[in-house]
């Protein structure tokens, strides 16, 4: 996405904005405007005609610049759907949208099931700022093409122009769901959105799987950074609402959050030193980095974990990544308070019984280690680490059939993620 292609800043507010539905879909085809074919939009030729990065039809839209609109108007006499689609889609291309939209309004009056123009409404509609008018026309192709996830996409980045956020979050989870189709650009504005509302609605930890995909993905730019800042400072709040004083802190933690979401463990180190130097109260920050040196196998990670845990006793993922670090190091019986403690702190989260149930399996204290990872899989039954878990604790109880469950479970559970490629 560059440093923000399509986008624009609104008075300092970092905020992903696109200026055109066109430029998201298929953003920098400047260069290649007269060597695109024109194609016709064919809902039947295609398995998902909102397939966006594939679709020669809307290269064509979004690039040819030859062609002449006839003319008339929608109203003049009655044209079969193929000769609206036509010269809607010729208005279209050279830039005539408000006759455009006459065409494709006709067209879906004519036929309300046609998926193309509700599609190109929205668009149109989206172009001009017309969000209420957007959101409508895209929530009915979500209806006609409930598979098409650039569809839902863009329905929860228009609501999340109208500030109807919790709608905005709600269809921007069924396209993660759905996983990311047609235009990176889309997906990039669809999960750094995603991860704002969900920032905003305190779900901070599935916040960090599309920032995880998008610092992958993508450059460094003020709003993923800020995002980032705020998953590790637990600020329930949108990037542009972020209190004055507060704004640098988010920011400076930020790139240190960013660089370990892409992996990139030696920059990390040197940012998180850092914004501990300049933050050095920062609830979360420590945690953070410990997470990183604890990746790396280094001896500095239990310290710095230990030291979040000192100054923020309620803190209850350093408590926890504490246990599992020990339990990774292979010393179970110096994992058992801390995971205690995490239980006794988030006595719902799957992952403190998780680390409670291995280090007491792996101390012998059998029955108690299986009742807790049967609870952790009863708070998510979708963590493969869980059944592995359980695995070995029945293999070590004799439980030869639950072995065979669980080893089960483990195999479908590896399918699904091995099929999700979603952010």
């Amino acid at each position: 996405m560059g440093t923000n292609p399509g986008g624009r800043e609104d008075g300092g507010k970092h905020e992903y904005r696109p200026q055109r539905v066109g430029q998201i879909i298929l953003p920098c085809l400047t260069g290649a405007r007269g060597a695109c074919r024109t194609a016709g939009y064919n809902s039947l030729e295609v398995s998902c005609p909102l397939n966006l990065s594939t679709s020669s039809l809307l290269i064509a839209v979004l690039c040819a610049t030859s062609g002449r609109a006839e003319e008339g108007s929608p109203q003049a006499a009655p044209l079969p759907l193929e000769e609206i689609s036509r010269r809607a889609s010729e208005a279209w291309r050279a830039n005539r949208n408000e006759e455009a939209l006459r065409w494709y309004r006709e067209g879906v009056e004519r036929n309300p099931s046609w998926d193309e123009g509700w599609w190109y409404l929205g668009s149109i509609h989206y172009e001009a700022d017309r969000y209420a008018e957007a959101r409508d026309a895209f929530a009915r192709v979500t209806e006609l093409k409930p598979e098409a996830s650039p569809a839902w996409a863009l329905l929860g980045l228009t609501e999340y122009r109208l500030k109807d956020f919790d709608a905005a979050l709600g269809h921007l989870l069924k396209w993660q769901s759905l996983g990311p189709a047609g235009s990176p650009e889309i997906s990039r504005a669809a999960g750094l959105h995603l991860a704002m509302l969900l920032v905003r609605s305190g779900q901070f930890d599935l916040a960090t799987r599309p920032l995880t995909w998008l610092a992958s993905s993508q450059p460094e730019t003020p709003d993923l950074l800020t995002v980032c800042g705020l998953v590790i400072l637990e600020m329930a709040v949108l990037p542009v609402d972020i209190p004055e004083p507060e704004k640098e802190r988010a920011l400076v933690v930020g790139r240190a959050v960013y660089a370990a979401f892409a992996g990139h463990d030696a920059e990390a180190k040197v940012r998180f030193e850092e914004a501990l130097r300049r933050y050095p109260g920062a609830r979360g920050v420590r945690y953070a980095y410990g997470l990183v040196l604890s990746r790396t196998g280094s001896e500095e990670a239990l310290p710095v974990l230990r030291k979040e845990t000192e100054l923020f006793p309620d803190d209850v993922h350093a408590h926890l990544q504490i246990a599992f670090d020990l339990l990774s190091r292979g010393r179970p019986t110096e994992a058992l308070p801390s995971a205690r403690e995490s239980v006794r702190l988030a006595p719902r989260l799957f992952a403190a019984h998780l680390a409670l149930g291995r280090a007491l399996a792996e101390t012998d204290a059998l029955d108690e280690g299986i009742r807790e990872l049967e609870r952790a899989a009863e708070l998510a039954p979708d963590v493969a680490d869980t059944y592995l878990a359980l695995a070995r604790a029945y293999a070590r109880a004799g439980r030869t059939r639950d072995v065979e469950r669980a080893r089960a479970k483990l195999i479908d559970v590896e399918r699904k993620r091995q099929m999700q490629t979603n952010p």
